[in-house]
């Protein structure tokens, strides 16, 4: 209970942070078999596709490190998924955003490699 309610908090920061920046929110907390996508944005004509990592310590490589390929490949699903559903096909990428406690540490855009 007390990790979904931290990991809630800090999905609303990091969309927070992001809003911020320009960005607008298109979707929180996108569910299908293949997982779930934190946040889905829009950045101009780019969709964004937001990973939201909470560490309170980086002794395993921080938030960003967590993201692990298996991640990565559960993530790529979950797009295409979401994608099919659109009448037209944006560009897109995959950003992480860090947080340590309840500062956003790291916002990483294209962090890993897109539907290609």
């Amino acid at each position: 209970m007390l990790k979904s309610l931290l990991g809630k908090s800090a999905e609303a920061r990091a969309e927070a942070h992001l809003a911020a920046h320009g960005l607008k929110s298109v979707a929180r907390n996108w569910r299908c078999r293949f997982g779930e996508i934190d946040l889905v944005m829009q950045d101009g004509t780019t969709l964004v596709f937001v990973e939201v990592r909470l560490r309170r310590n980086t002794d395993y490589g921080g938030a960003a490190a967590s993201v692990t390929p298996a991640k990565q490949k559960k993530l790529l699903a979950a797009a295409r998924l979401y994608l099919a559903g659109l009448a037209q096909l944006p560009p897109c990428r995959f950003d992480v955003v860090a947080l340590a406690g309840d500062d956003v540490t790291d916002w990483i855009r294209n962090a890993f490699d897109d539907m290609g």
